[in-house]
């Protein structure tokens, strides 16, 4: 009976490479984010002197907004995988991210909460910005939407908070 329960715990623990390949997967991610960044990129350049003011700050929340999805794929990436897979091995004289190795779960749901509240910031600016193409109902769904994800990060980060202490 103990050599089933040490097999099966060892494969358990194990299973916990299957999500490596997923992890790998998010380089290619992060790639089309970068292909997409730099498409947009390069149409709105030709364009910067003919626009007006409000077209250049819509588009500039549309750069911020991937760099921010970016930056969300990016610790999901590592800190998922040093929590979940296996500590990176990085050698002393390569350049290190500083934060690297420093990010438990609990963080990690802040860090991906607290991106997600301001990719939904830039997304509802962006739309005010523009609010005479919105209708009125779709403009309350997002505002309801939006303070939804804030009081869930607001709720997580309490909750984190006190089962820390």
């Amino acid at each position: 009976m103990r050599r089933i329960e040490y097999l099966l715990e060892r494969s358990m623990y194990a299973s916990r490479w299957i999500m490596a390949p997923i992890y790998l997967g998010m380089t290619l991610v992060l790639m089309v984010l970068a292909v997409k960044f730099f498409q947009e990129l390069y149409h709105f350049l030709p364009q910067i002197l003919a626009l007006p003011d409000s077209e250049i700050i819509l588009k500039l929340l549309t750069f911020i907004d991937l760099t921010l999805v970016g930056n969300l794929t990016v610790i999901v990436m590592f800190s998922g995988y040093e929590n979940f897979v296996s500590r990176m091995d990085i050698e002393s004289d390569t350049e290190k991210l500083e934060w690297l190795g420093t990010h438990d779960y609990g963080s990690l749901k802040t860090k991906v909460t607290t991106s997600i509240v301001a990719i939904s910031s830039i997304h509802l600016l962006k739309i005010f910005m523009n609010i005479n193409a919105t209708e009125n109902d779709k403009l309350l769904w997002y505002v309801i939407l939006h303070l939804t994800l804030v009081t869930s990060a607001f709720v997580m980060g309490y909750l984190d908070k006190i089962t820390k202490h």
